[in-house]
């Protein structure tokens, strides 16, 4: 399924239009999905050694502002998985500012949402679902796959596939709920753009904010429940 924004031409997207020259990439979808994930990385990295080398005793604007935000990530990671969990505060601060900033993207004209890319999706979901068995293994060794079988052994065979099923499920709830939330905002917009391009589409923007911030902390609150749940001691 292609993005609305293709439908609107934006294949001649100057950045586009580059990488096609160079590297002769010419599928659309591929080089959206792909050129605008890398574009928002490398952003996110650019401002981050840009503020890490700029910190001041006296912070100003700019400082306040991350260290509210970096705080605030850390109290929620803190608050939901405990101390043990600020283990992984580099990994659920990454993947909340990522997705937000890739959400939001598609707000700028002519810039593209990764997030609305369901390959994009699925493979953080597949990251955070493969650390959470790594770290459940970690640290409950081998009795940690006892959960797949049940508290009765001769009820293994029936325990097993609900819990097969059950975990495949986290990771394909992640993808597809990040996915059909910023694909179809981004669609309605299009749509409201094509039937009144000035005034209707206004609060459709300040609902896209709400949206990119609500899906972005519901994706990175799973996942930190997914770990957290894989360390505790009832598994």
């Amino acid at each position: 399924m292609e993005h609305p924004i293709l439908l609107l031409d934006f294949i001649n997207h100057p950045l586009v239009r580059f990488l096609e020259k160079h590297f002769g990439l010419t599928d659309p979808n591929h080089l959206y999905h792909v050129t605008y994930m890398w574009f928002y990385m490398l952003l996110l990295i650019g401002i981050s050694l840009f503020a890490a080398r700029g910190l001041k005793l006296v912070p100003g604007r700019f400082q306040n502002f991350l260290e509210v935000a970096v705080g605030g990530l850390r109290d929620t990671v803190r608050n939901t998985m405990g101390d043990e969990g600020m283990r992984f505060f580099s990994l659920i601060a990454t993947l909340f500012i990522f997705i937000l900033i890739a959400n939001l993207g598609d707000i700028i004209p002519g810039m593209y949402s990764p997030t609305a890319n369901i390959n994009t999706n699925a493979s953080m979901a597949l990251i955070v679902f493969l650390l959470t068995h790594i770290v459940g293994i970690k640290v409950h060794g081998i009795k940690y796959v006892k959960q797949f079988v049940g508290p009765i052994w001769i009820m293994a065979p029936l325990m097993i596939p609900i819990e097969l099923i059950g975990h495949l499920a986290r990771p394909l709830s992640l993808t597809v709920r990040l996915f059909g939330n910023i694909f179809g905002e981004d669609l309605v917009l299009f749509i409201l753009l094509l039937l009144a391009p000035f005034l209707i589409p206004m609060p459709m923007l300040a609902l896209m904010i709400f949206t990119a911030l609500i899906q972005a902390f519901v994706f990175t609150l799973l996942a930190m429940m997914y770990i957290s749940g894989a360390m505790e001691e009832a598994h």
